[in-house]
């Protein structure tokens, strides 16, 4: 063959050769002896972790792991010892600077001619990327079943308090499809991914004006007037910043719709807003809705979602206080994230 042949020196080659392929990989690729001791090192791990070969060969694996993963390496050795390889799974492992990456992984005995195991080799992928997308594909889908139940359970409460106020079959209609087109309009703003380079711009806005198009199609219940009131401070809002408020203002609408205080024609929602020298608040207070025996035992996956959008977006922060008689809501947010 022509590798024995190549200066005379087959074995002593065919090792280099060897050695080059792994350090060439763009894969992760380590060994270890039995006693989880690293033994070698190529340039793809010291892409995903940080290490340099010199700094990580001669101790032991455990390095990598978390504190809440050490349990794994005892099973992991266990199956290599008995010369079983350890198929492709997901699992964490810590960069050196402390950081968790999500890997894929597969560990296979390194058998001497005899067929004794001495080690293992592992090679490493980083699906980081991958998780956190398919994190938020599955956000996503949560997000659009609670939509759609948000959506049917907010018409319903549309028409029946059309109906409630209404004189006429025609002006019970009206009201309702005026309502219903308001409601889209709001929902609309609320669209993940919907505002984005230039459109972003053309979305920039004053809070206030953001707060009456999603409040729209409830602010003309009761008899005796707007029942959404907004007071105080007013600021200009960035296309970036739309969509994140409108998911969440849209979210404590909704909400009061079906349980609070826009849920019947005589309750009110106040919205007090107001500058500090860093951030900008926005107080939402209920009253004249169903009374209020306690807070709620679990907090549901919108709740979660303005939560995450307050603080993940924004930096910002969100309180609730169920008192008796309405819910009140405090919305802190960054002046430096709004604009």
């Amino acid at each position: 063959m022509a590798v024995n042949s190549i200066h005379g020196r087959p074995y002593e080659y065919l090792e280099q050769w060897l050695a080059a392929l792994v350090e060439s990989s763009d894969d992760a690729i380590m060994s270890k002896d039995l006693n989880s001791i690293i033994m070698s090192w190529n340039r793809g791990a010291e892409n995903l972790f940080g290490y340099t070969a010199d700094e990580v060969v001669g101790k032991s694996v455990t390095l990598l792991t978390p504190p809440d993963g050490h349990n794994e390496e005892p099973e992991i050795l266990d199956r290599i010892k008995r010369g079983e390889t350890v198929g492709l799974y997901e699992t964490i492992r810590q960069h050196k600077n402390g950081a968790r990456i999500s890997i894929s992984l597969k560990v296979s005995p390194i058998k001497m001619q005899s067929g004794e195991v001495v080690g293992a080799s592992t090679i490493m992928h980083d699906i980081t990327e991958r998780k956190r997308a398919q994190e938020r594909q599955e956000l996503l889908v949560r997000e659009m079943s609670h939509r759609v139940t948000n959506v049917l359970a907010v018409a319903n409460g549309l028409v029946a308090l059309s109906a409630s106020t209404a004189t006429d079959p025609k002006s019970m209609a009206r009201a309702i499809q005026e309502r219903l087109t308001a409601f889209t309009r709001a929902h609309e703003l609320t669209r993940p991914g919907l505002i984005g380079g230039d459109e972003a711009e053309s979305q920039r806005t004053t809070l206030q004006k953001l707060i009456e198009v999603i409040v729209a199609p409830y602010a003309g219940f009761g008899g005796g007037g707007s029942c959404v009131k907004i007071d105080g401070e007013d600021i200009t809002i960035s296309g970036a910043a739309v969509t994140g408020l409108a998911l969440v203002l849209h979210e404590f609408t909704t909400n009061a719709a079906k349980y609070g205080a826009l849920s019947t024609p005589a309750g009110r929602v106040y919205l007090l807003c107001s500058r500090t020298a860093d951030d900008f608040v926005v107080t939402w207070t209920e009253k004249g809705g169903p009374h209020i025996d306690d807070s709620p035992k679990k907090q549901g996956f919108g709740g979660v979602l303005a939560h995450r959008t307050v603080k993940g977006q924004f930096g910002g922060e969100l309180s609730y206080a169920w008192n008796p008689e309405g819910l009140v809501i405090r919305m802190r947010l960054p002046l430096q994230r709004l604009s």
